[in-house]
């Protein structure tokens, strides 16, 4: 199998690699959508799992990581429910990581673990220890593939950043010990930047917050009502939508209807409709200098500044005013 990535380019992927791609697991991520209920309220809001997926298994890929940390990579988020992070929502969980809670069940109850076997490898080596995985996931407020590329992704494909902007920042990564550190305190910063684009300017934008908090209450309810049940999160979106929708209740049909691209909203502290606080999201990559790992935030007042903008805004929520919807 030959994937030509728009950000990353043309690879030829390892006949593992493409049978996992081509399994239903993955598939099923294509119609699940990274942005939760984004898509509903915006449409141009349409990147899926599935490209989030492919994509952080070739940044992998191209900075040399294993053909297993490549399947981890690839893998990483198969078991995310209909809507992505809606569901942390609707269950409120805070730590927005339900898919992660699920994770190993639904490996171990899908075709990759025979298509693993067939090739040699064991699942429970490659998918139930990432802390393995070096490149493909650190702790906070490190970079990793996963954000990285959830990030570049998002923001090129929203029009917020261009394509000589991302090569030019993969050009400066590069991998010490296994893991993914920046040449220069300048791509720190731009990276720092487009990063807060994304969680904050994009996750944090009001017909996002709007979305989310409308889709979450639909859901609730329609469970409330039997008309589905946690087995249905494990539908694509819009195979759910269409249960409820299939239902006729009158009250979904309503809720529903209200989650359409001619919403609009502002933030509004003093009037507001919603109050909604997503978790918390810090970006400080590490810098190679004189052979030394070095924090960019002690480099760079820029990213200390914005570090303490991002963090007092997530833990503050949005303050969401509905003028029409």
């Amino acid at each position: 199998m030959i994937i030509n990535d728009n950000i990353y380019g043309e690879f030829e992927v390892d006949k593992v690699i493409e049978e996992l791609i081509l399994s239903e697991p993955m598939q099923r991520l294509k119609g699940i959508h990274q942005g939760g209920a984004s898509y509903l309220v915006n449409k141009k809001w349409n990147v899926t799992r599935f490209d989030h997926s492919v994509g952080v298994m070739l940044l992998i890929k191209k900075l040399g990581g294993s053909i297993e940390e490549q399947i981890a990579g690839l893998l990483h988020d198969v078991s995310h429910t209909a809507f992505s992070h809606v569901i942390d929502f609707v269950f409120e969980n805070k730590e927005e990581d339900f898919h992660e809670e699920i994770f190993s069940s639904f490996v171990k109850n899908s075709k990759i673990p025979a298509i693993l076997a067939k090739y040699n490898y064991d699942y429970e080596d490659i998918l139930c220890d990432d802390t393995k995985w070096t490149l493909l996931e650190q702790p906070a407020p490190e970079i990793c593939a996963d954000r990285v590329d959830y990030t570049l992704c998002d923001m090129y494909m929203y029009g917020h950043i261009t394509l000589e902007e991302v090569y030019r920042f993969l050009e400066n990564l590069l991998v010490r010990d296994g893991k993914m550190y920046l040449r220069s305190i300048e791509t720190a910063e731009w990276f720092v930047e487009t990063y807060y684009k994304e969680v904050i300017d994009f996750f944090l934008d009001p017909l996002n917050i709007y979305g989310y908090a409308m889709l979450a209450k639909t859901l609730k309810l329609s469970m409330e009502k039997n008309i589905i049940n946690h087995h249905d999160f494990l539908k694509k979106d819009d195979e759910l939508i269409a249960k409820i929708k299939a239902s006729e209740d009158k009250e979904l049909l309503s809720l529903i209807s209200k989650l359409n691209p001619n919403v609009r909203v502002s933030e509004d502290r003093s009037n507001y409709d919603i109050h909604q606080k997503k978790k918390v999201r810090i970006i400080d990559p590490c810098i190679l200098m004189d052979n030394k790992l070095i924090p960019a935030s002690k480099l760079s007042e820029n990213i200390r500044v914005r570090n303490n903008e991002a963090y007092e805004k997530a833990t503050r929520g949005m303050f969401i005013r509905i003028k029409s919807n």
